[in-house]
C-alpha cells in the first residue's frame, strides 16, 4: 500500500513541478496571485510540520522530545542558511500595477516596500546556478521528508503522508517557476531551460524513494528515521516563516484574503490528520 501511494505520490510532485516551468511559457502570473498562492501554502506547510512531521519524529523517537527539537532546530537553521547564503527564492514575478488592481499611489506604495526588501532577480548565468543548488538541496530534503514519513507507517492502509505530500505538491511549482524565470532572465537556451527544469522535478520524487526503498539502513539506525523527519519539520518551518511570509506581509492592501488563505492552510493541514494513520 505505502509503495504504490509514494509511486502516485512522485507522479504528482513531478507533473506539478513540470507544470510550474511551463507557466512563464503560457501565461503570465501577476504579483497578487503569487502571493495568493503563497499564503495559503505557507499555512499549510507550517501546519504540517507541527500537527504531523514533528509528532511523527517524537513517536518513531520513543517519545524523546528534546531529540526531536534538536534536530527541528537543525533543520530550521539549515535551510535559514540556504536562504541566506543563495536567496533561492524569487517569487515575484507578476506585474505590480496589473496584480494589484489597485490605485496607482497604493501600487507605487507595495513596489517601493517591495524593492527595499528585495535586490532584483539574477540576470547571470553565476545567480541560476547559485539559485538552482539552493532549490536542489531544498527539494531533495521535501524529498526526505515524503520518504520519511511513507517509512514511519508503512503498515498502515490509509492516505499515509498525505499532509507532507500535499505541502510538497503546492509549494514546488513555486520553486520550479522560479528557476525558469530567472533562466529566462538570464537568456539562457530554451533547450538548456527544460533539461534544468526537468532535472529538478526529479530530484525530490527520487530523493523520496531512495529514502524509502533503504530499509535496511533505517532498521539499522533507530534515529535515523525521526531525525530526517524533525529536521524536515524545521526546513518546512523555516520556509513558511522565513520566506513565504515574509513576502506576503508586503501585500497590505489584500491582508484579509492573504490572512484567510494563511489560516485556511492551517486548517487543511489539520483535517489531513483525519485520513492520516494514528503517530
Amino acid at each position: 500500500m505505502a509503495t504504490a501511494l509514494l509511486a502516485l505520490y512522485c507522479a504528482a510532485i513531478f507533473i506539478a513541478s513540470m507544470a510550474g516551468a511551463m507557466v512563464p511559457r503560457r501565461m503570465k502570473m501577476t504579483h497578487t496571485r503569487m502571493q495568493l498562492v503563497m499564503s495559503l501554502v505557507a499555512g499549510l506547510m507550517l501546519g504540517v510540520a507541527l500537527f504531523h512531521l514533528i509528532p511523527h519524529s517524537a513517536t518513531e523517537a520513543g517519545s524523546h522530545i528534546d531529540f526531536t527539537m534538536r534536530w527541528v532546530m537543525a533543520g530550521l537553521v539549515f535551510m535559514l542558511m540556504l536562504l541566506r547564503l543563495f536567496h533561492f527564492h524569487q517569487h515575484d514575478f507578476g506585474d505590480l500595477e496589473a496584480g494589484c488592481e489597485h490605485g496607482s499611489a497604493e501600487a507605487h506604495d507595495h513596489a517601493q516596500a517591495h524593492d527595499h526588501a528585495h535586490a532584483s532577480p539574477p540576470a547571470n548565468a553565476s545567480s541560476w546556478f547559485g539559485l538552482a543548488f539552493g532549490l536542489a538541496v531544498h527539494t531533495i530534503v521535501d524529498g526526505i521528508a515524503l520518504g520519511a514519513v511513507m517509512q514511519s507507517g508503512e503498515a498502515q492502509a490509509s492516505l499515509l503522508g498525505v499532509g507532507v505530500f500535499m505541502a510538497i505538491f503546492l509549494h514546488k511549482p513555486l520553486d520550479t517557476l522560479a528557476l525558469e524565470t530567472v533562466m529566462t532572465a538570464a537568456g539562457t537556451a530554451v533547450s538548456v531551460r527544460r533539461i534544468a527544469t526537468t532535472v529538478f522535478s526529479l530530484l525530490c520524487p527520487l530523493a523520496a524513494v531512495l529514502f524509502f526503498l533503504r530499509a535496511d539502513v533505517i532498521a539499522g539506525d533507530s534515529l535515523l528515521l525521526p531525525g530526517a523527519l524533525a529536521f524536515s519539520a524545521g526546513a518546512f518551518i523555516c520556509i513558511a516563516l522565513a520566506d513565504l511570509l515574509p513576502e506576503v506581509q508586503f501585500h497590505s492592501h489584500d491582508r484579509g484574503k492573504l490572512t484567510v488563505l494563511f489560516i485556511v492552510g492551517i486548517a487543511l493541514a489539520m483535517t489531513i490528520g483525519i485520513f492520516e494513520p494514528a503517530h
